[in-house]
């Protein structure tokens, strides 16, 4: 095959007609109306974001410094930046209403390399941030069970933490509280270590099965586990806002911009979810209406509740003081509500369950756009006839997140997230400036307003952090690059010559 050959394969499209078309011979149920798309919205934003990331934005991580009280603003300049990327998603979501979100819009506007790449890339956006929100719900299901400390047996209450959490978190603990790594982590042989979190796979189980029974049912849940989520969140502000101390707020920007552009990068995490929206188009009964309405319903309940939640645990408590794993929950006791504290465990418990079913949702959806464009066996795509989900796919999608937790820990995972999440946003508001081109009198149910200033914007500010980020993450800015060079190598040694080959198929 000649370069020349190659290299319009690489680049080759498929028109938002082909794509429509696909989506019109899906075998996915379309049973999803505005309230599920806001409840899948609302259930992969609030939850992680708040109940732990924001702990760490307001601290600082282990490679960056923290917002402080600043880390309103923080959370401003992130949303600002989901604006303009979730005015370009609803055009485009609108427009093309498939499965896929970026990948498939990818595809109609920049050919079938970038396609895959960004298919990749929502991998790393999806699959791997459900390894901070499982981590987290271990974190928040642990403090739940201290609060029964004197029902459960103490092996219940107080699990060893090599079956609660991954080996370099442990060894990060064992290194600040001087504790012998072999006391607390057992070794098969004397050289590997054995660490595993059984509420992370038990957490990943039940969403797998949950998402096999049926993507109508699995909202169901999700939309009972938002509700108790708004309920805590909301009787959180309102309850803490008697316990505000003004004083609290000062310095309200104790690293300076550093702080809050890093707290920006860190938050940003609890906004990823919006576009999850996207992704179900295909099982939406009305896209065309029901997508740009839900996510930019989403993007503004969540931002007020953040800013809600921000204020008044920063003012509640010292920055200094604030607990980066179970933040809202260890502000209670900080003010003797001990038995609130433990309220807000159970309902974290709850959102964070939800956050990661629909993260899980996501992530067997955008598999199932690259299998049936070729990328992927076809054995893949298989839709059960009685359900009328992908299981295998789903089932695949478990696996991953099972075996990525095992070396992982909650940061990275986060911050990986936050890159291909960024990398998303961008592709998204270059496809909207090509479509434009491209497609100028294609219907557009939702217009982007001031193109091209809007999408420009969107993509300035995107690239902005996430280059300012890599200043102060080593850790995570090295790992994402190998990220992208195993999607390639996958390409070129696999999903290349599978697309060709089916092509050939379809021809003969």
């Amino acid at each position: 095959m000649s370069i020349k050959s190659i290299l319009n394969n690489l680049l080759k499209t498929k028109s938002p007609d082909e794509l429509i078309a696909a989506g019109k011979k899906t075998e996915l149920k379309k049973t999803l109306n505005l309230f599920d798309l806001i409840v899948i919205g609302i259930g992969a934003v609030v939850g992680t974001g708040i109940f732990a990331i924001i702990g760490t934005a307001i601290q600082g991580g282990p490679e960056g410094p923290g917002a402080g009280p600043g880390i309103v603003l923080s959370m401003i300049i992130a949303a600002l930046i989901c604006v303009f990327t979730a005015l370009c998603y609803s055009e485009i979501a609108s427009m093309i209403p498939v499965a896929g979100s970026a990948y498939t819009y990818t595809y109609a506007t920049m050919g079938e390399f970038a396609a895959w790449m960004v298919g990749w890339v929502l991998m790393l956006e999806y699959a791997i941030a459900n390894i901070t929100v499982a981590s987290s719900w271990t974190g928040y299901l642990t403090q739940l069970l201290k609060g029964f400390a004197d029902i459960l047996p103490d092996w219940v209450v107080n699990f060893p933490l090599w079956l609660r959490y991954d080996y370099r978190s442990i060894y990060i603990m064992c290194e600040k509280y001087g504790w012998d790594i072999h006391d607390k982590v057992p070794f098969l042989l004397n050289h590997i270590p054995v660490a595993l979190s059984l509420p992370n796979i038990f957490l990943t189980l039940a969403a797998t099965l949950l998402l096999i029974v049926g993507v109508k049912e699995s909202t169901r849940f999700a939309a009972v586990m938002v509700s108790v989520n708004l309920l805590i969140i909301t009787s959180f502000v309102i309850v803490g806002a008697f316990y505000v101390k003004p004083e609290n707020w000062t310095p309200f920007m104790p690293n300076g911009l550093e702080g809050v552009f890093m707290g920006a990068f860190i938050i940003f995490f609890a906004y990823i979810g919006f576009d999850a929206i996207a992704t179900t188009a295909e099982e939406s009964e009305n896209p065309q209406k029901d997508l740009p309405a839900g996510i930019i319903g989403t993007l503004v309940i969540c931002t007020i509740l953040y800013v809600g939640v921000a204020l008044v645990l920063t003012g509640i408590i010292p920055f200094g003081l604030i607990d980066t794993q179970a933040p809202i929950a260890h502000t209670m006791r900080f003010i003797g509500k001990d038995w609130y504290a433990g309220l807000i465990s159970a309902g974290a418990v709850a959102g964070l369950a939800s956050v990661f079913l629909v993260c899980q949702l996501v992530t067997t959806r955008i598999l199932f756009a690259m299998s049936r464009d070729r990328f992927l066996p076809k054995s893949l795509r298989l839709v059960d006839r009685k359900t009328r989900t992908p299981q295998v796919l789903t089932w695949i999608a478990g696996i991953i997140v099972i075996f990525c937790s095992l070396f992982m820990d909650f940061n990275i995972a986060a911050e990986l997230c936050n890159f291909g999440t960024f990398t998303s946003f961008i592709i998204i508001c270059i496809a909207v400036l090509i479509l434009r081109k491209t497609e100028p009198d294609r219907p557009r149910p939702f217009r982007v307003p001031f193109v091209p200033l809007v999408p420009v914007l969107g993509i300035v500010t995107s690239l902005g952090l996430m280059l300012y980020s890599m200043k102060f993450l080593k850790t995570s800015a090295v790992y994402f690059p190998l990220w992208l060079v195993m999607g390639v190598l996958i390409y070129a040694s696999y999903s290349y010559k599978q697309k060709r080959l089916e092509e050939k198929k379809e021809k003969s």
